[in-house]
Order: structure tokens, then sequence, then C-alpha cells
């Protein structure tokens, strides 16, 4: 909706001209009156990064360029390899359930346990919240990253990337040649359980 009026030169009465441009119906204003919520925001959705190893992005100035060359800020990737390394509990979970028991810290990028939400049986000071990880997607041209992402979503607790590249084990007819069909090369191997997967 557009309003245009004529006035003297310099009286813009910003207030007026809002109000006259925007239309509440009958519904909204209700709903503003109760105190509803406008935008629902639960539960919380954590995207989660999905890189190989030092391919995350990284924003550099020409003042702090060689610090971020030889030390790269965290990831929520990186920050999920380093918590799997110091906590046991964080080897029982897979990449994307790591929101519900643990919170991403924006300014020390790192994840941080949970403080509240409903208890874990059988841990001390672990708790769950109903938060969402979403992995982002990867095209499967993308063959390396496509591959890590499947075995986020499948193998629990890997402390490195190479740690995570050690349990895919790509059998084809030519080992040497790069496979083509995905399908009959595919196959994971983790602690005696084999799991095949189609695409």
């Amino acid at each position: 909706m557009a309003v245009i009026g004529i006035g003297a030169e310099n009286s813009d009465d910003e207030v007026t001209q809002y109000q006259m441009g925007r239309y509440v119906s009958s519904n909204e204003a209700v709903w503003r009156i109760f105190s509803f919520p406008i935008h629902e925001r639960h539960p919380s959705v954590v995207h989660l990064a999905v890189h190989l190893e030092n391919g995350q992005r990284v924003y550099f100035t020409a003042q702090n360029a060689v610090q971020r060359a030889a030390q790269p800020p965290s990831t929520t990737l990186t920050s999920f390899f380093e918590t799997c390394q110091n906590d046991d509990f964080a080897q029982t979970l897979l990449y994307s359930e790591m929101p519900k028991y643990y919170t991403w810290n924006q300014s020390s990028r790192r994840f941080i346990r949970r403080k509240q939400g409903k208890p874990v049986p059988g841990y001390t000071d672990v708790y769950s919240t109903d938060a969402i990880g979403r992995i982002y997607s990867v095209h499967p041209s993308n063959d390396e990253c496509f591959y890590l992402r499947l075995l986020l979503v499948n193998v629990r607790g890997p402390t490195h990337h190479s740690n995570s590249y050690e349990l895919l084990m790509v059998n084809c007819v030519d080992p040497t040649e790069k496979p083509v069909n995905v399908c009959n090369c595919l196959k994971m191997t983790l602690i005696g359980i084999k799991l095949s997967m189609m695409l």
C-alpha cells in the first residue's frame, strides 16, 4: 500500500505516515492485543557446517591474514570433533544430535554442554532439549564432502576428519579407478557392524 500526500515543505510526520500506510487486520489486532507470539521459533534449529579438513571459510583482513591462515577459526564441525575427543557422552552422539545436548557458543566458537533441560538418565550433568541440528546439504558431485556428510549422519562420535575417512571403505572392482556408480561402491564398516547405503 502506498500513501501519497501533498503538504508543506519540511513537515514530515513520520509517525502519521507510518500509521496511514500500515493496515492491521482484525485478526492481527486481536492477536497483538492478547500478546500472542507473532513468530513461532520453537524448536530452535542449529545449522551445522560440513567441510573437508582445512576447507572451512575463513574471513580475514590485511591485519589478521597470517594469524587466520595459521589458525583458522573453529566451526561447528571442528568443534564437534574436539568435543568427541574430550567428552565421553559426546562420543555416543551423531553430529545432528549435538544441538540437543550442547549449545553452540558463537563467541568462543565451541559446543558447551547444556545447563538446563530434561536430565538424561544414566549421565550426570547432561541435559537435553528439543533443539534440532540441521546439517547443510552437499551436492553429490562434490564427492569427498558428500561422503563425509553421509558419514556424519551415520557415525557416532568421530574425533577427526581422518578418523571419519578411515571408517569409509570403498569396495570397487578396480580400486585405482574413481567410483562412478556410488550405489555399488559405498560401504561403511564400523566396529564389526556393516551398513550398506543405497542412494
